[in-house]
């Protein structure tokens, strides 16, 4: 039996991946298009996708992987495509801005997610999660809730204490929305996208649609910074976002490139948390091995107390198993497309100029070169003893190179508390005749929800 073959029962997305590939199938991507990638590309270093329509290959080598992240970056550019969908989402923030533009925000905005920075914001996330399971504590041992959407609720109400902290009320209910509808209506991608003329229109389309979704928050947020600049002195991250100046040159962000970035951190920052917490809760009902082990170390380093960021040291096996959580269920299981300038070899492989590259953590962190066993969960493998050797590429949640995740500290954390917090009180399990299937928007959540039975430890 073939490590592939071997999956863990309970594991979703881990049949044997069939001969036929459609990673770019003529239907909704909402459809884990990762669940169609052949074996093949579980095995080889670089694997060509067979297309009419696409030059494109898949790189899972370590030494490849840095070549297109970091040595040979600038010959790897996001596609065009991606680049102006994520500006009319977002504007010229982190995510849509390239060359000297990303650079300078990149370097104003560090400061705000250095390690004593993130340290200020776990009250707010502790305070948050403490009131949420203070919601859960109000239904009755065996109530159904719906664990994707509570945790969709939580990371909104976590990153608004945040960012706007005393003023967190004002943005959360038309951020919510705002974020709900665009997941919603604008990330279902497929065929046509890519065909000239017709992918054009199409991307037009999704721009007015992402003005008018997001058309609501533009006047409060932008009231919010104004305000900031005015009375400075919050240490919130709206408040450091305004405040922070270039080490280089001295200048700041304006009020059009904070909003920008702010809903950069929104999007990317809540979303992928309330996805990879979605999983954590649906990994755990299955695993009661592991739901074990992990009451047992919050209830000797916490001892029924909420935690705190001087916690998070100790709370060793909590974050393995986020980690784990995360290796088999990334919150986004591929990472932007590249082009390729120039031709080029990547790990003995010839990509043509104008070949798109593409890198899928889904793939990656499943990868049999890479990972012994890889659709079991086993948490310990994130054992310092256990990762030696373990090239750093080989696992990508927050991406990789220089335009890795400049919020990934914050996230792990968050995650962390919310977990500790909510499990020394709780636990779940799925309801039962309940089938948990993957989709796909960007980021992967269960396709209708996660319906799961609530009770008291």
């Amino acid at each position: 039996m073939t490590a592939i073959d071997a999956a863990a029962p309970f594991m979703v997305g881990t049949r044997p991946p069939p001969k036929r590939s459609r990673l770019f199938p003529g239907r909704s991507a909402s459809e884990n298009p990762f669940e169609t990638i052949p074996l093949a590309a579980y095995e080889h270093g670089v694997w060509r996708q067979p297309s009419l329509f696409v030059r494109a290959w898949l790189v899972n080598d370590p030494a490849g992987l840095r070549q297109v992240l970091i040595d040979k970056v600038a010959n790897y550019p996001k596609m065009p495509m991606e680049q102006r969908f994520f500006r009319a989402l977002f504007g010229e923030g982190l995510l849509s801005s390239d060359g000297e533009t990303w650079r300078t925000h990149r370097r104003i905005m560090a400061p705000s997610f250095d390690p004593r920075s993130v340290a200020s914001y776990a009250p707010a996330m502790v305070e948050a999660s403490t009131a949420f399971a203070n919601d859960w504590g109000r239904l009755e041992d065996g109530a159904e809730t719906d664990v994707s959407a509570d945790m969709t609720r939580l990371t909104l109400e976590i990153i608004s204490g945040t960012m706007f902290s005393a003023d967190a009320g004002e943005m959360t209910g038309v951020t919510g929305l705002a974020l709900e509808q665009s997941l919603d209506q604008a990330f279902n991608f497929n065929l046509l996208d890519l065909l000239p003329g017709i992918g054009a229109m199409r991307l037009a389309g999704r721009e007015r649609l992402m003005q008018q979704l997001f058309a609501p928050m533009d006047e409060p947020l932008k009231r919010l910074i104004e305000s900031r600049r005015a009375n400075p002195g919050k240490l919130d991250l709206l408040g450091r976002l305004v405040a922070a100046l270039d080490e280089e040159t001295g200048a700041g962000l304006t009020t059009e490139e904070v909003r920008n970035e702010v809903l950069t951190i929104f999007v990317a920052g809540h979303e992928t948390t309330a996805a990879a917490m979605t999983f954590v809760w649906y990994v755990l009902s299955q695993q009661t091995e592991w739901e074990e082990k992990l009451h047992a170390e919050l209830d000797e380093v916490l001892g029924g107390r909420v935690p705190t960021d001087a916690d998070l040291p100790n709370l060793k096996l909590t974050r393995r198993i986020i980690e784990e959580t995360m290796r088999l269920y990334p919150p986004a299981p591929g990472l932007s497309a590249r082009v390729a300038v120039e031709a080029d070899e990547v790990a003995g492989t010839r990509i043509p100029a104008g070949g798109m590259v593409l890198i899928s953590s889904w793939i990656l962190h499943r990868h049999r070169s890479l990972w012994e066993d890889p659709n079991r969960f086993d948490p310990d493998r994130f054992l310092a003893e256990r990762s030696v050797g373990r090239p750093r590429l080989a696992y990508l949640p927050f991406g990789g190179g220089p335009r890795v995740c400049i919020g990934q500290m914050l996230a792990m954390n968050e995650a962390i508390l919310i977990l500790a917090t909510l499990a020394q009180r709780f636990r779940l399990r799925l309801r039962p005749g309940h089938e948990v299937a993957i989709q796909n928007r960007i980021t992967i959540r269960p396709r209708g929800g996660l319906p799961m039975l609530l009770s008291r430890r």
